[in-house]
């Protein structure tokens, strides 16, 4: 073979290695470019496969938050169920809020003053001169003083009253509030040469008096309380119908020790007015 031959095969050949050569890296490159294709494919999918339990955790989410409101709105009428029977205990056997309707207490209660009256207290001690106490004058007064209610034309209208009632907001028809100045076995009469209530021959001094009440003072008495009876009066005394003014009922104008509803102790309404009302000191 000769020199010219063999250049022209080699060269040949060459051309033939660097044919081969690029193929072979465009395959692979072909290849590499497949694998990432197909795995971009496979994020893709697996994108798609994550957003499937989170939209399922949503509504599952949605779903509860909706069971728990629907579960919410069931539960109430048994939860105001519960706080009526509570608030009918507590005001039956506890304590219970008391409207001032009327000028007699003036100025240890205002119109419009809530109390809270002790309803215990007389179960375990016995009344105390001096004390505010809320009683009922049916078997005392005569109906002259009774605070009307109107008559209710419904059921529900009925239930409200009661409410109001209960919760203080409105007058309980005859219930009265006074304070206790003569005891069973007292003897009370009135006045002093200072104007001053005398009880048992001595002399009642009376800070919580509305301004010159010993003034407006007219003689009674003596009258001696029976066993079992209390003798009442109003702090703002020009105005208060009290035992003075009740004589000619029954009792004499005392009222009975069963007819106490409890003990007026506390002011919480308003709130510029809070205040408790313990026995004065120169009574006890």
């Amino acid at each position: 073979m000769s020199n010219e031959e063999q250049d022209s095969r080699a060269a040949a050949d060459t051309e033939a290695d660097e044919t081969h050569g690029n193929e072979s890296f465009g395959s692979s490159a072909q290849a590499r470019g497949g694998a990432a294709c197909a795995s971009e494919e496979e994020d893709t999918g697996a994108a798609s496969a994550g957003e499937a339990p989170g939209s399922a955790m949503g509504a599952s989410g949605n779903k509860k938050r909706a069971e728990k409101s629907g579960s919410f709105w069931k539960e109430l009428p048994v939860l105001v169920a519960i706080a009526l029977v509570l608030a009918f205990v507590i005001k039956t056997w506890v304590v219970q809020p008391f409207y001032i309707p009327s000028q007699s207490m003036e100025d240890t209660l205002q119109v419009d003053d809530r109390v809270l009256v002790n309803k215990l207290v007389y179960q375990v001690r016995d009344i105390d001169r001096g004390e505010l106490v809320v009683f009922n004058g049916s078997d005392s007064w005569d109906e002259d003083t009774v605070v009307e209610q109107p008559e209710a034309s419904n059921p529900v209208q009925g239930f409200f009253g009661w409410l109001s009632q209960s919760l203080g907001l409105a007058p309980s028809g005859k219930d009265y509030i006074k304070r206790v100045i003569g005891l069973p076995g007292d003897t009370v009469e009135c006045c002093d040469e200072q104007g001053r209530l005398v009880i048992n021959d001595e002399p009642l001094d009376e800070p919580y008096l509305y301004p010159d009440s010993l003034e407006t003072h007219q003689e009674f008495g003596p009258v001696t309380i029976d066993e079992g009876r209390l003798w009442v009066m109003g702090d703002h005394r020009a105005v208060s119908y009290d035992s003075r003014t009740h004589q000619s009922d029954p009792g004499g104008g005392t009222i009975s020790e069963e007819s106490v509803v409890g003990r007026a102790f506390v002011t919480v309404w308003p709130l510029d007015r809070i205040t408790t009302h313990p026995i004065p000191d120169s009574i006890e």
